[in-house]
């Protein structure tokens, strides 16, 4: 089986099985952060895999192959609710040159992640409950730092057939590079903010560093960025002002539904490459070569 990008062997389960038994006291974290430790399960930069792991885990129960230890909490699978963080609402409806220069701030301290969870989980229509795997986050703020927008990139799409010929890469070549692709998953502008322009204006501060980003974060680059605008709700008018490419439409699939069993709404593909020769940078098979040549600013 390959379960997380990871291929799992009988071996692999019987490890996993055999660890729970002499350990039948072990929470399911300390599990899967030892069975990291074990694979040497690790990021580009160094860290260990732990929330692959648990995903992993968690279907290797769904399938049948091992039994978890009970969760900690009493509840179970309870969601925790994401604290109110006050923020001010006043309208701001103006130009953008107004509110210039907008910075875009990258979400690292505390309170402005609070922040960031907050404002997206009250005001975006999908709602949010925390992440899993690599992430970037943005906020961007006007001139007096009033909050404008909050961004939220994450795992692309396991598999999404616009994008996949769009690219030209092989199932194969898809498992080993899609960690060079990235999705757009949450775009708040913030509901009191009116302001012609500005998401088009964010989304292209963003797209000029994001791969640095990325980088200095988990060792690697980003070479593509991916999103899905849910078509009976938006039209994608922000995107297509900042030269992301349309690219079809999904078949009402999840995002990371490999079974075809998750039925959403169906959604515009759009993609927006980030450097010239991207389809040889995520094409390329280990140990090959290929120029990388960032794409001109503006």
């Amino acid at each position: 089986m390959k379960i997380q990008g990871r291929k799992v062997t009988q071996e692999d389960i019987e490890l996993i099985r055999r660890l729970i038994e002499d350990n039948p006291s072990q929470r399911r974290t300390p599990l899967s952060k030892e069975l990291c430790l074990l694979w040497n399960w690790r990021a580009p930069n160094g860290q260990i895999k732990d929330m692959s792991c648990r995903s992993l885990l968690l279907k290797l129960e769904q399938r049948g192959h091992i039994t978890l230890p009970k969760r900690s909490s009493a509840g179970g699978s309870r969601r925790v609710s994401i604290p109110y963080v006050p923020h001010k609402t006043d309208p701001i409806v103006c130009s953008l040159r107004d509110l210039e220069p907008v910075s875009i701030q990258l979400v690292e301290d505390a309170d402005l992640l609070g922040l960031f969870h907050c404002l997206l989980s009250q005001y975006h229509y999908l709602g949010f409950r925390g992440t899993i795997g690599e992430n970037m986050k943005y906020m961007a703020f006007d001139r007096q730092q009033n909050p404008l927008a909050g961004l939220l990139f994450g795992s692309a799409a396991w598999k999404c057939a616009p994008r996949d010929d769009f690219i030209g890469w092989d199932a194969k070549t898809r498992e080993a590079n899609l960690q060079l692709v990235t999705n757009n998953m949450r775009f708040l502008i913030l509901p009191w903010v009116r302001v012609p322009s500005l998401a088009t204006h964010i989304l292209g501060q963003v797209a000029r560093r994001i791969s640095v980003d990325w980088q200095k974060k988990y060792g690697h680059p980003i070479y593509l960025l991916e999103t899905f605008v849910e078509r009976d709700r938006f039209r994608g008018t922000s995107y297509q002002a900042a030269n992301w490419i349309a690219c079809s439409q999904t078949k009402g699939r999840s995002r990371n539904d490999r079974y075809g069993t998750i039925k959403v709404p169906i959604k515009d593909v759009y993609l927006y490459p980030l450097a010239k020769e991207f389809r040889g940078l995520l094409c390329r098979r280990a140990g090959q070569e290929v120029r990388h040549e960032l794409r001109p600013k503006g």
